[in-house]
């Protein structure tokens, strides 16, 4: 790991059935003020389900935390973006393989 950047990221999600908070504690890079984390079980796994459901998303990152909007970043549409993310994971873990997700903070209203 490099830097002094956190090591975990807690992502909450609504889950599209029950409805009720689901957190995960996953790795993540960070660019341009936006979060990227990277599914390893791609579509499968359930966090990525629940935000294709609804992208509304509550994060906590060393001591801050953010409502924000998350979105699967299509690699065929946005493959420089993808390829950056996945080498920033990379060279902070040792691994950046995955369906990369962007994490970006709500605009404020």
């Amino acid at each position: 790991m490099t830097g002094a950047e956190p090591t975990f990221l807690y992502l909450t999600t609504t889950g599209r059935r029950s409805g009720r908070p689901r957190e995960i504690e996953i790795w993540f890079t960070s660019r341009g003020g936006r979060y990227y984390v990277i599914s390893e079980h791609g579509e499968a796994a359930a966090w990525v389900r629940n935000l294709r459901a609804c992208s509304a998303v509550s994060v906590r990152v060393g001591g801050a935390g953010f409502e924000g909007r998350a979105r699967v970043v299509d690699a065929a549409v946005e493959p420089t973006l993808a390829a950056a993310v996945r080498a920033r994971s990379e060279a902070k873990y040792g691994w950046g393989d995955g369906l990369v997700v962007e994490v970006a903070p709500a605009s404020p209203r």
